[in-house]
């Protein structure tokens, strides 16, 4: 959920969250109907009971114009953003994994050889990604940069159009709100967050 969160603050949208803290609470919600596919997240919008995180995502940037000014700049935007994802999926799953430390060298050596280096030609002269605006990809470039250098402090000293992107968007009032104490970004999943997810869904 949290990269609908972020998209949704960089839009200075206010929404109000449920969270999950039972697996009573999830079959309720199944049993009523509101889960298609059995799986969160749930967003609950004009009218809409939506699942799938791309999904929400793409409406969420249509409604507010974060996802470009025509056909080319939409499919652009959208190669950007699934490869943002492809990296933060490899960073999510890893309190889901017994050995996560097995895991951080494949992950670092991919995003510095295969994903950093096409975010930094594709931010050279710009501040944006696709077309000279603000789209849902830079603000999912922008959390994937953050949870990277959570993980890697120095993975982005050699990527200087990257940290000028970074910078940019650590300025903007929405992030500002978004990141300050008491403000709706999570932390990283610690085990209390883990045992309760795997509880809830049924895994444990």
């Amino acid at each position: 959920m949290e990269s609908i969160r972020w998209v949704l603050a960089v839009a200075d949208v206010d929404f109000e969250e449920v969270f999950l803290t039972s697996r009573d609470q999830y079959l309720k919600l199944l049993d009523g109907g509101a889960l298609k596919f059995q799986q969160v997240p749930l967003v609950e919008i004009d009218g809409m009971k939506l699942v799938q995180t791309r999904a929400i995502l793409h409406y969420i940037a249509e409604k507010y114009n974060l996802m470009g000014k025509n056909l080319k700049e939409k499919a652009m935007i959208n190669m950007y953003a699934e490869g943002t994802m492809d990296l933060m999926e490899m960073i999510m799953i890893l309190p889901f994994t017994p050995d996560p430390k097995s895991k951080l060298e494949n992950i670092e050596q991919k995003a510095l050889t295969r994903y950093l280096p096409v975010f930094e030609e594709a931010l050279k002269g710009s501040m944006h990604l696709v077309g000279g605006s603000q789209s849902y990809a830079d603000v999912l470039l922008f959390e994937c940069t953050l949870m990277l250098e959570e993980k890697f402090p120095d993975i982005l000293k050699d990527f200087t159009c990257i940290k000028t992107f970074q910078g940019k968007m650590s300025s903007l009032d929405t992030v500002k709100k978004f990141m300050a104490p008491g403000g709706k970004r999570k932390p990283q999943p610690n085990e209390a967050y883990v045992k309760n997810a795997m509880q809830v869904l049924g895994f444990a």
